[in-house]
């Protein structure tokens, strides 16, 4: 039997090293090799828990992979890759397989439904993946496998790649990985183009009152380079989607605050409406992040910018992609020639009855301000779906922070898992920085076992946990009082001891009123986060954020009508 050349990589191993390159037990023998691509196991509780973890990795580094076994382990996790695919999150998906001979024999083997079907999880996967594929003939793996990458990373999307446990140890040639994977996106047509960028020039021209509003695309797809520099060239008010927040940096005198239709404050939801030109960039227009859709972007003063095709008004303009057109836009404006008028001021400021209250209850107007003045540059926020999605709304956020949350999916208790994957990777790439989560005592009980994966790793978030006895967002929606809102009380300042952390690695804080409040934000080790960090923060029953209130009479009032 002849040698393999030294220039022969397995398969496993050639799909390592472009991972690397992008930044259960059919698959154990797959992870052996994990180091040879200088990439190392993570290891979550579950495998749910493992997708929400990809998912808030791939939202601070760019890009996320997780591995799962066939079956079982694969079907754990689709939830939280259909979250990813959802709102437009990279993660390549890969599964260990069992061997392609099994397969093409049709053997019932364990994790499979007894009728020799090995396609089938791989067909419901197809659901939630931009594209997929199973490596079953060698000779074609490292195309499939550079054609699945690529993809992932420029359609910012799920992607499945199943490899069956022979396949993965078979020797393919390592020639491919002397060529970095080509990450450029397609040119637009240079004639549409033109008409697009000469069209919205003119539309700027004319306007008078002209306003950009911000939503999750604009992050997902990477345009946030164009973005701040039309921002700042043209001083154009500016607003984000709840979708949105942490697009933008908030201490620019532009910004303008967070627009949800009837949910937003009173002066942003005015001057939208009453703007002349809207630039509405990477638009995702769901019931939560539009205000139960009481969005007033009409289409005859409206362009909207996507990654797919660009929307002047009346007119859609399919496949013409938001980011060359941004450039162009900002190399032909002639800047003296845009108008605008004053932008409204979103602040930290406490309102006036909040501050003035002799009320010692933690209240939702009261917090968010506070944390916003609180917060930090550069730090990670993590909300929750329920009452910290919309109550971290009424934050400003200091410059270059990021938020991470999941509005139109709203998987509960995602938000453990994607703090979990948001703090490797920023122990990986920027360490100083905090990353903070809050979530509610209802939704932490969903994933909860992921602080063990936390604490295993080292990692020093600070996890606010919201006691307000259940599940208040779903309280403002309907069942104010029922018994399906409560939950079984913790007590959560033991579960970083009954998870294993150390007891000079662990800090733990009890806060019932808004002068411990005062004294936790003032406490300076607190906040330099020098462990992890849970913090029990008790708030009333049905005490919710403006926002949510808002959102919930709307919902509400939507379901009593489709029930008439």
């Amino acid at each position: 039997m002849s040698k393999p050349s030294s220039d022969e990589i397995p398969v496993a191993l050639y799909l390592y090293k472009r991972l690397y390159e992008l930044g259960g037990d059919f698959n154990l023998t797959m992870l052996d090799l994990l180091p040879d691509a200088n990439l190392y196991w993570v290891g979550n509780c579950n495998e749910l828990n493992a997708a929400y973890a990809a998912d808030g990795y791939a939202r601070i580094k760019g890009m996320s992979a997780l591995i799962t076994t066939f079956g079982v382990g694969e079907l754990s996790a689709i939830n939280g890759i259909a979250g990813s695919f959802s709102e437009h999150v990279p993660v390549a998906h890969i599964v260990g397989m069992p061997s392609s001979c099994s397969q093409k024999n049709g053997l019932l083997l364990h994790h499979t439904l007894g009728n020799g079907d090995f396609t089938v999880y791989h067909r419901m996967s197809s659901f939630v993946s931009q594209t997929t594929t199973t490596l079953l003939e060698p000779a074609k793996a490292a195309k499939e496998i550079d054609r699945c990458l690529r993809t992932c990373w420029l359609m910012a999307r799920p992607v499945y790649i199943g490899l069956p446990s022979d396949i993965a140890y078979h020797k393919i040639c390592a020639e491919p990985l002397k060529t970095p994977l080509d990450l450029t996106l397609l040119p637009n047509d240079p004639e549409t183009e033109a008409e697009i960028v000469e069209e919205i020039v003119e539309l700027m021209y004319k306007s008078k009152n002209t306003v950009i509003i911000v939503d999750a695309c604009a992050i997902r797809h990477r345009v946030l380079n164009e973005l701040h520099q039309l921002i700042d060239k043209t001083h154009l008010p500016t607003f984000v989607s709840p979708m949105g927040k942490g697009s933008v940096n908030e201490t620019n005198p532009a910004f303008g605050g967070v627009y949800a239709g009837d949910v937003s404050r009173e002066d942003v939801r005015a001057r939208i409406e009453a703007a002349e030109l809207i630039l509405f960039v990477g638009g995702l227009m769901s019931d939560f992040n539009s205000g139960g859709f009481t969005y007033r972007v009409e289409r005859r003063r409206t362009v909207e910018f996507h990654t797919d095709r660009m929307m002047i008004r009346y007119s859609t303009f399919p496949g013409i992609q938001m980011g060359q057109v941004m450039q162009k836009l900002i190399k032909t404006l002639d800047y003296s020639r845009i108008r605008t008028i004053e932008t409204p001021l979103m602040t930290n400021i406490i309102p006036r009855r909040e501050s003035e209250s002799i009320s010692p209850d933690i209240t939702h107007a009261y917090f968010w301000p506070r944390v916003g003045q609180w917060l930090k540059e550069y730090d990670v926020v993590v909300t929750e779906t329920g009452t910290a999605n919309f109550g971290i709304l009424e934050a400003r956020f200091p410059a270059h922070v990021s938020h991470i949350s999941q509005v139109l999916y709203g998987s509960i208790g995602y938000s453990v898992g994607a703090l979990q994957g948001a703090a490797l990777a920023v122990k990986e790439k920027q360490p100083e920085r905090r990353v903070i989560l809050f979530i509610g005592d209802g939704s932490l009980q969903l994933s909860v076992q992921e602080i063990a994966t936390m604490i295993r790793h080292g990692l020093k978030p600070i996890i606010f946990v919201i006691n307000n006895s259940g599940y208040t967002i779903e309280r403002m929606i309907h069942g104010m009082d029922a018994g399906y809102n409560d939950i079984t009380p913790w007590k959560h300042i033991q579960l970083l001891e009954v998870f294993g952390a150390p007891p000079d690695k662990r800090m733990n804080y009890q806060v019932k009123t808004k002068a411990e409040v005062e004294e936790l934000f003032g406490n300076e080790e607190f906040s330099k986060a020098p462990c992890i960090q849970l913090v029990e923060l008790f708030m009333p029953q049905k005490d919710a954020p403006r926002a949510l209130i808002k959102v919930g009479e709307i919902t509400a009032q939507r379901n009593r009508e489709a029930g008439d």
